[in-house]
């Protein structure tokens, strides 16, 4: 199924979308996530030369660490950075309907309410939005352990269906660019490359910091002779 078709599929199905996040999700969405899993493209991105490749930079904020314990992903943020270029306007957010009282420690860290999250759409329909601007893009994440594991459990626990995209590291880049670097926070790694440090803690404002640093790196990595991803994952064999 084309891409354009995804779309009137989405088209004929949004607002009529009234399944709680605790159920299976319709067969309508399910095909939806299932084909476009199987239309990814990852090998071509392995060898994509960097000023050609399109990435979607992304974060995520969380009510904790562990999806498999219950935690639960509360907003997605992301950015698309084409030909080695920030695109300012090409962005993605989205909070995620949290019916719970949300910890206090995470309202203060996130600055979310948890008035907001109740009013917000269920993680459904946003992932299915998430996945609409990704399209087959690779998707890049500071320290993507986190984001992976909550996009792999709710990619099953939903759709019932693997989660396939490709997630970059960052953490890749600049172990090759500078190995000797000890720093791993981002906001340390921003202040590093000279990035000023704003809306931490923000899913967008996060995924923007990131996607600078990614430029970063991208050109100190092309200084030393990396042309595409599968030069980095050389290097970092060979660390």
């Amino acid at each position: 199924m084309p891409l354009e078709s995804f779309r009137q599929l989405m088209r004929g199905i949004q607002g009529r979308l009234s399944i709680s996040e605790g159920n299976l999700q319709s067969s309508q969405q399910i095909a939806f996530v299932r084909q476009m899993q199987k239309e990814l493209k990852q090998e071509t991105a392995l060898y994509t030369q960097f000023d050609q490749l399109r990435v979607v930079v992304f974060d995520i904020e969380t009510t904790g660490f562990y999806p498999e314990l219950g935690d639960e992903i509360i907003s997605i943020g992301a950015i698309r950075v084409q030909n080695g270029v920030i695109c300012e306007e090409d962005i993605f957010y989205s909070l995620v309907r949290y019916e719970q009282e949300l910890p206090e420690e995470i309202e203060k860290l996130t600055g979310i309410s948890s008035l907001e999250l109740k009013e917000a759409s269920p993680l459904s329909e946003v992932m299915i939005r998430f996945f609409e601007f990704v399209k087959n893009d690779t998707l890049v994440a500071h320290h993507a352990k986190h984001e992976k594991s909550f996009l792999q459990n709710a990619s099953w626990k939903l759709f019932r269906t693997p989660f396939k995209h490709r997630i970059v590291d960052t953490s890749f880049l600049y172990r090759v660019a500078e190995r000797e670097l000890s720093l791993s926070r981002l906001e340390d790694l921003c202040e590093h490359n000279g990035i000023p440090v704003i809306n931490r803690h923000n899913a967008l404002g996060d995924a923007k910091l990131a996607a600078k640093l990614w430029c970063s790196y991208i050109d100190k990595l092309k200084k030393i002779g990396c042309r595409n991803l599968n030069d980095v994952y050389e290097r970092l064999a060979r660390l």
